[in-house]
């Protein structure tokens, strides 16, 4: 116990060993160098750590589709194959149409295969669970001429959604304008995805690339699916989303005209292509009318589409002296790992381990100061005045005057 203690009552001082050797040397400023290298290249000049960032970006984006289609001999234009009308930053392009007309509330016989009878017990089974398109009442009743269905009751006739409809194929030729705005509050900073220079006409005449029109606001449909590596024909025929991510990274630093944004295309359904229970994206809505003796019957409309989510994010730095002035310590503080590493080497895998060790550590107790001070005083008293003496490490020396 009390060595434990005395132990614990300890101090530590550091002492400065010069090794004059070679390998140890080499080793020690390669250390330091990568050090200092990875600061400077790494943290100051590629992250940019003398700036203080605002990753908080408040956007607003709003959008436009332009263009017309013919689907079932019907001329479609943006009222009719955009939802939801508001041009928000999620909007959908239906590229197909299942429709069920004249529905009306009833009772009528399941379309779905799976609801085939043969008689009312193979309905029961339904009941107090939901049906494909109502709620099953249990009894089995003709849906033709052959074949007998679970009757529901809901909206009559039910839906068909197996009926093979040809996508519209102008929807690759259609146009999204898009009009995004942002704003860094920490340096309440705003930009918009315009250009100082751009001009009414070029935005009626632009169509964005990646290399001759990157700030063109205009984007292809088809040319948005090529980006994303996406096949029209096969988007069109099930459906998908498609994000258009907008990046603003920003270096106030270096002038108003370095903020500008980058466009990327992705797949953001990317798993849902190959999964056989629901690929694709599709979704249903209804139009409601009444007829003249006040029944309320409906069109139903299966949509298959293709959603774009624009998506934005980024950040903006400027020069600040706090961070400039904690990763400048950092760095000064990283350069001792050399030290370190130097050490570990030098103690424990160079030739000649333990006299280094015995160079590096060295004990001292307070039995031994007291001794050594004792020892001196003695040897003090018994000196001639003409005599030189030296306190270097407990040791004296005598010498005579000439």
């Amino acid at each position: 116990m009390w060595s434990c203690i005395t132990d614990f009552f300890t101090y530590e001082t550091t002492k400065s060993v010069v090794v004059k050797s070679w390998t140890i040397g080499i080793i020690n400023r390669a250390v330091q160098l990568l050090i200092i290298a990875y600061f400077i290249g790494w943290v100051f000049i590629h992250e940019k750590a003398y700036q203080v960032r605002d990753t908080a970006i408040e956007s607003s984006v709003m959008t436009k589709v332009k263009g017309f289609g013919i689907y079932n001999n019907r001329v479609m234009d943006v009222a009719d194959y955009v939802t939801p009308t508001q041009g928000a930053s999620v909007f959908c392009i239906i590229t197909k149409l299942i429709t069920t007309e004249n529905q009306v509330q009833g009772y009528c016989p399941e379309s779905e295969e799976k609801y085939q009878c043969t008689h009312d017990k193979n309905c029961t089974k339904y009941l107090n669970k939901h049906g494909g398109y109502g709620i099953p009442t249990g009894k089995c009743v003709s849906f033709n001429d052959t074949v007998k269905t679970c009757q529901i009751r809901g909206w009559c006739p039910a839906e068909i959604d197996t009926i093979k409809t040809q996508p519209m194929r102008e929807v690759e030729n259609f146009t999204i304008f898009i009009k995004n705005s942002i704003r860094f509050p920490l340096f309440n900073y705003t930009k918009g995805n315009f250009p100082s220079t751009i001009t009414k006409s070029y935005i009626y005449s632009c169509n964005f690339d990646m290399v001759q029109h990157t700030y063109c606001p205009i984007f292809k449909v088809g040319d948005v699916l090529k980006y994303a590596q996406q096949n029209f024909t096969k988007l069109a025929e099930k459906g998908g989303v498609i994000g258009i991510k907008i990046e603003w990274m920003c270096d106030l630093d270096r002038g108003d005209d370095q903020c500008s944004p980058s466009y990327s295309f992705t797949r953001l359904d990317a798993m849902s292509q190959n999964n056989p229970v629901s690929p694709g994206y599709n979704f249903r809505f209804a139009k409601y009318y009444k007829m003249d003796n006040g029944t309320d019957y409906r069109t139903l409309v299966k949509a298959y589409a293709i959603r774009f989510d624009v998506l934005v994010n980024g950040n903006a730095g400027k020069f600040n002296m706090i961070p400039t002035l904690i990763n400048m310590v950092a760095a000064f503080t990283s350069v001792g790992v050399g030290t370190v590493l130097c050490d570990i080497i030098l103690l424990n895998f160079l030739k000649g381990a333990d006299q280094y060790k015995a160079r590096k550590f060295e004990e001292v107790s307070d039995t031994e100061i007291n001794s050594c001070i004792n020892d001196l005083y003695r040897s003090q008293l018994s000196l001639r005045h003409d005599e030189k003496q030296s306190t270097d490490s407990c040791s004296f020396s005598i010498g005579h005057f000439r």
